[in-house]
């Protein structure tokens, strides 16, 4: 099983570095073909192919210049937990599981009415 940056790669073993690098959340697809010209990765090369050093090296070039999968979790819990604690329209609606951006919610949102409701039982 390969881990590249905490992110599992082993579905997209058969798939290029830039297309499965994407899958590893916070790298887009330009990020993805930056690190792979900056390392001198053959365009055509699959995630199985590639040796040790070069998943450590990618590994390393990630770290260093971007954040990545549990940074940016970890980043996204904290900003949703701020909400919260300044008891803003926008943390009430998290906490409640209503949606935040002013969608309709007297005919639509019913997955958020269902679990609102089954909690309260």
């Amino acid at each position: 099983m390969s881990y590249i940056s905490g992110a599992r790669s082993v579905d997209n073993a058969n798939k290029q570095v830039r297309i499965a690098s994407t899958t590893i959340d916070g790298i887009g697809p330009k990020k993805a073909i930056q690190i792979r010209y900056r390392l001198g990765i053959s365009g055509n090369i699959k995630i199985k192919e590639l040796t040790k050093y070069q998943i450590d090296q990618i590994e390393q070039m990630i770290g260093q210049d971007h954040v990545v999968h549990w940074e940016l979790k970890r980043g996204e819990r904290a900003d949703i937990e701020r909400l919260i604690n300044i008891s803003c329209y926008r943390g009430i609606r998290h906490q409640d599981g209503s949606p935040l951006r002013g969608q309709r919610t007297h005919t639509n949102a019913r997955t958020c009415r269902r679990e609102k409701n089954r909690k309260g039982n």
